[in-house]
């Protein structure tokens, strides 16, 4: 049952990445000084995704569309991002939206919904 489940949720997982990309929202126009000024601000953002989840595809999306340039982390396929994101986040559930404050402590923001709020109220 179990090499049933993979043998149906891999394909899954391609055409969502495929749709994901035939459907992609283009980038944003906008100035050199403000794409400077969004990447100043996303520079410590970091999102902890995996590639074929539909929750961590609709949160890229949100991303692209608002024209930011915020690091993806694999937290699947990369031990190191999956330490981190269980360890410091605290939890493992993806997407997950780092954001480090200015006196260097971490918060950690979790699922599609949240993330997507918080990133169209302070960019949208």
């Amino acid at each position: 049952m179990k090499y049933l489940f993979r043998a149906i949720r891999w394909p899954l997982g391609q055409l969502v990445i495929f749709i994901d990309w035939i459907t992609r929202p283009p980038l944003p126009e906008m100035a050199a000084e403000r794409r400077a000024e969004l990447d100043a601000i996303t520079s410590t953002m970091k999102m902890y995704q995996f590639k074929q989840c539909p929750f961590c595809v609709k949160t890229r999306r949100n991303i692209r569309r608002l024209g930011l340039n915020i690091e993806l982390r694999d937290a699947r396929n990369d031990p190191k991002w999956n330490r981190e994101l269980i360890g410091e986040g605290g939890k493992y559930q993806v997407p997950c939206l780092r954001l480090i404050n200015t006196d260097g402590s971490s918060e950690w923001l979790y699922g599609s919904k949240q993330i997507i709020s918080y990133l169209d109220q302070r960019f949208g």
